[in-house]
């Protein structure tokens, strides 16, 4: 339970993360709101990653190149993904950005498939279920798709290769210390981009100084160490579940904080998306043996 209670504190911290996103664009520009944040982030860990080398003092040097070589490609890639998931902000609502964003649950193991991953039939019913809600919750009655949603999805698809990358490398260096080190090669990508495409400045940073500090140390640094120290504890597929929970959090907050408005269209989507990332982490074999071993037989 306890397990269980820290990642959905996760889920909520990330889930209203992109109320602080939406806000923190009102005095700076993106790529410059990114590249603070995620420096932020990795300040944040310090402390933790002190803590590791206390218990840990030796690092052979074969692991310190993976850890760079690891880092540089997860970073590369959550800058691919940060950026999408920003700059869509621009353009569609939190709550919607949170519900396209949460398809990476599902596309994780659609990709994996290409890695010789196996992946069972929920995955392929929860995809379709989520593709209607993303139908109804991005697609108009003219069938075009706003700029943002869009984004966004392109941005899903970054996360969930940005997740493979990250299990791929954490069995092989500290996953702390990979945390931080790609959250420093995103924030300079993101602050080297802002210096050629905005004109970021010290008065935005300090007027958007709420949303910064939320976005960096909560989010990403809080957030982050809740998922790692409550997975320690949780089964797989509830912890999956659970994180899954953003997406509601993320239409909570954009709903009660921004003034959002989800029309009967948008939330008939969300509800389709969300069962659909809740099944893809239900075994339906599992499910349906046990309804089968529960009827009696009318032999």
């Amino acid at each position: 339970m306890r397990s269980n209670m820290m990642l959905l504190m996760a889920a909520a911290i990330w889930g209203l993360g992109f109320v602080a996103q939406r806000l923190g664009m009102d005095h700076m520009g993106p790529f410059t709101f990114n590249g603070l944040r995620f420096l932020l982030g990795a300040l944040s860990l310090l402390p933790l990653l002190w803590w590791l080398k206390s218990r840990q003092p030796g690092q052979p040097a074969g692991d310190r190149r993976l850890l760079l070589t690891g880092g540089l490609i997860a970073g590369g890639v959550l800058f691919s993904a940060a950026s999408l998931q920003q700059v869509g902000l621009l353009y569609t609502t939190a709550a919607k950005a949170g519900f396209i964003t949460g398809l990476y649950i599902i596309l994780v193991p659609v990709i994996g498939l290409a890695l010789r991953h196996k992946t069972g039939a929920n995955t392929w019913v929860g995809a379709l279920i989520a593709m209607a809600g993303l139908y109804y919750l991005s697609v108009t009655e003219e069938f075009t798709i706003g700029y943002g949603d869009l984004l966004q999805v392109v941005g899903a698809l970054f996360w969930a290769v940005h997740l493979l990358v990250l299990d791929h490398y954490s069995n092989r260096v500290a996953p702390i210390r990979l945390a931080g080190v790609q959250f420093v090669v995103c924030g300079l990508l993101s602050l080297a981009t802002a210096f050629v495409i905005e004109t970021p400045t010290v008065s935005g940073a300090l007027a958007g100084w709420q949303a910064l500090l939320y976005a960096g140390l909560v989010s990403v640094g809080i957030g982050y160490t809740l998922q790692v120290v409550g997975q320690r504890g949780a089964h797989p597929a509830h912890a999956a579940i659970i994180l899954s929970l953003e997406t509601v959090f993320a239409a909570i907050g954009g709903v009660l904080l921004l003034g959002e408005h989800l029309d009967e269209r948008a939330i008939v989507g969300c509800a389709l998306m969300l069962a659909g990332m809740l099944i893809s982490q239900i075994r339906l074999r599992w499910w349906w043996k046990s309804r089968r071993d529960k009827v009696p037989s009318q032999s």
